[in-house]
Formats: structure tokens, C-alpha cells, sequence
């Protein structure tokens, strides 16, 4: 049984999501804030957090970026009532995997819980992978370029090995966002647009060449220059 830690200040609302998730199965941990969201984390080691952004001692954001610093790559998945793009772009910049805006349907939150926690499972290609100077080991969660490793979260790395299995191939932006993220964002794909940039932005660092091309139109290819 997989566990999600819900962190959130509106009672009603986590009462709600914890009614709602322990229905599908789940063991349900709550917390109000970031602070009081820390110590669960560390203790009870939870699959899944979903994080409201505006919170009282330590907002989402703010509860998410201490994680990524501290190494820790648990999955998260944003809740928040700004919708703006670049709202977005900065729940997404600071680690979180999956964003949901407010109001939202209880059904389409079920559906994003279970591809996040989809994601986590073990893959059935466990075989390293290379193509030119990159190499990717799903066993053991490493990534390199040459001698340097890279630092991956889990869905840069996801999003790697998808493109180091099919080298040379035009990957259409519905199949990737299907293959890594596990469903279909409604149109709204901006979330692989700025993973394709943080993916590029490691691969190339120490002026590496760039290996990830944009295909008007249709998607993303990995190739030499």
C-alpha cells in the first residue's frame, strides 16, 4: 500500500482529500504546514506528497525546495489556486512533479495520484542504456555525460531514459507526456516544454553539444547536432 502525505491548511479540504484517497486504497498522512510536514516526511517516508502552495510557517514551495535540497526526490504534486502560467513554471522550478489548480474535480485529483505513483514503480527496462557520450543505469537511478553525473530528479531521469530507448526517433509530445507522466495533460503540455529545458540545461553543462531537438510540431528527438 502506497502512502501520500497531504499538507494543506484548509480543514475541510484535507479532510476531504484524506476521505477521498484512503477510499482508493492509500494510506493517508496529513499535515497543516511545512513545518509540521517535515518531521512525517523524514519518519514515515510517504510515496506521494500533495502540497497546497499558500500555507501558514512554510508554504508549499517553500516545503518543497527544502526537500530537493536536502536530496530528497519524493514525488510531489502542487495544489494551488493561481493558474498563470509562470505561476506554473515556479511550481514546477521549485521540485514539484504535477501541478493541479483550484478548484478541482476529486476524480481528476485520483487520476494524477495514481500516474504519479505509477511512476514510481519499477520499470520493467532495467538494462543501462547509452547513446553517444550519455549513459543511464535505472537500477541503480544514475545518469551520466562523459565522466560527469548527473544530478536527475526522478522525472528528468524518466524523461531520459524514454529518449535514450528510442535514439534517433521523433517522439511525438503526446507519447512522452503519456510514457512519463502516465496521462494526458488536457492540451496543457507546457509542463514538457520546461522539463526539456531542465534536461537540456544538465546535458550540456561544461559545454556539452546539444542532443535534445525540437520537431515543430510534432515533438522531440535525440541526435547529434
Amino acid at each position: 500500500m502506497h502512502t501520500v502525505l497531504v499538507v494543506d491548511d484548509d480543514q475541510k479540504l484535507l479532510k476531504m482529500l484524506q476521505r477521498t484517497l484512503t477510499y482508493e486504497n492509500l494510506n493517508v498522512l496529513t499535515a497543516t504546514n511545512g513545518v509540521e510536514a517535515l518531521p512525517v516526511v523524514d519518519s514515515k517516508k510517504p510515496d506521494l506528497l500533495i502540497v497546497d502552495w499558500m500555507m501558514p510557517k512554510m508554504d508549499g514551495i517553500s516545503l518543497i525546495r527544502h526537500l530537493r535540497e536536502d536530496g530528497n526526490k519524493t514525488m510531489a504534486l502542487m495544489l494551488t489556486a493561481r493558474d498563470a502560467i509562470e505561476n506554473r513554471v515556479d511550481g514546477l522550478e521549485s521540485g514539484a512533479d504535477d501541478y493541479l489548480v483550484k478548484p478541482f474535480a476529486p476524480a481528476e485529483l485520483v487520476a494524477r495520484v495514481h500516474a504519479l505513483l505509477r511512476r514510481i514503480e519499477p520499470k520493467p527496462e532495467s538494462q543501462a542504456v547509452a547513446y553517444l557520450d550519455v549513459r543511464l543505469d535505472p537500477l541503480t537511478r544514475e545518469a551520466w555525460r562523459g565522466k560527469l553525473g548527473l544530478a536527475l530528479t526522478l522525472t528528468e531521469f524518466n524523461l531520459l531514459h524514454l529518449l535514450l530507448r528510442h535514439p534517433r526517433q521523433v517522439l511525438e509530445r503526446a507519447f512522452i507526456l503519456s510514457e512519463v507522466w502516465g496521462y494526458d495533460f488536457g492540451g496543457d503540455d507546457n509542463v514538457l516544454e520546461i522539463y526539456i529545458g531542465y534536461l537540456r540545461k544538465k546535458l550540456e553543462q561544461g559545454g556539452g553539444s546539444r542532443l535534445i531537438h525540437t520537431v515543430r510540431g510534432i515533438g522531440y528527438v535525440l541526435r547529434e547536432e
